[in-house]
C-alpha cells in the first residue's frame, strides 16, 4: 500500500506541478507560480521545476514497479 501511495505522490504532486509549472514559466517569465517566493530568477524556477518533475517521473516509476511486483506474489 506505501508504494501505491509513493506513486501518487509522484504522479500527482511532483510530476503534475513540476511539468506545469515548467511549462507555463517557458510561456511567461515572469510567470513563477509556486516558486514566486524563491530568488533567483527564471534560471533558477526553471531548475527547480524541472527537478520537481524529474522527482516526481522517478518516484511514479519506482512505485509503479514496486507495486506490480507485490501483486504478483514476489
Amino acid at each position: 500500500m506505501k508504494h501505491v501511495t509513493v506513486s501518487i505522490i509522484g504522479m500527482l504532486l511532483l510530476l503534475v506541478l513540476g511539468a506545469q509549472g515548467a511549462i507555463r514559466l517557458l510561456a511567461d517569465h515572469d510567470n513563477a507560480g509556486l516558486l514566486a517566493w524563491l530568488p533567483g530568477g527564471f534560471a533558477v524556477w526553471l531548475a527547480c521545476y524541472a527537478v520537481a518533475a524529474v522527482a516526481g517521473a522517478l518516484l511514479a516509476g519506482w512505485g509503479g514497479k514496486k507495486t506490480r511486483r507485490g501483486s504478483h506474489g514476489q
